[in-house]
């Protein structure tokens, strides 16, 4: 179930959000009624980030052996064509 806490809560009631988070589940919350933050735990947070952090590492790998450089709208039109 979607845990959506006043951000307020993260002060008043920090033992049920980490409760919550430690659970697998992330919390989200609001600041007078509009989305502020997620809180997650660190394995899901690592779950999320660490494609990201090798394909960068990859990417500044291949940038340091060759000159070859994509223009944004050569990118990006490859991703629509692959996703799309």
């Amino acid at each position: 179930m979607i845990q959506i806490r006043p951000v307020s809560d993260l002060r008043n009631k920090f033992p049920e959000i980490e409760t919550l988070v430690n659970e697998g589940e992330p919390v989200y919350l609001t600041k007078n009624g509009h989305g502020a933050m997620v809180v997650l735990n660190l394995e899901k947070y690592a779950e999320l980030t660490n494609d990201i952090e090798i394909k960068l590492d990859e990417a500044d790998h291949a940038a340091e052996v060759s000159d070859l450089r994509y223009t944004h709208e050569e990118v990006f039109g490859r991703l629509k064509r692959k996703h799309g």
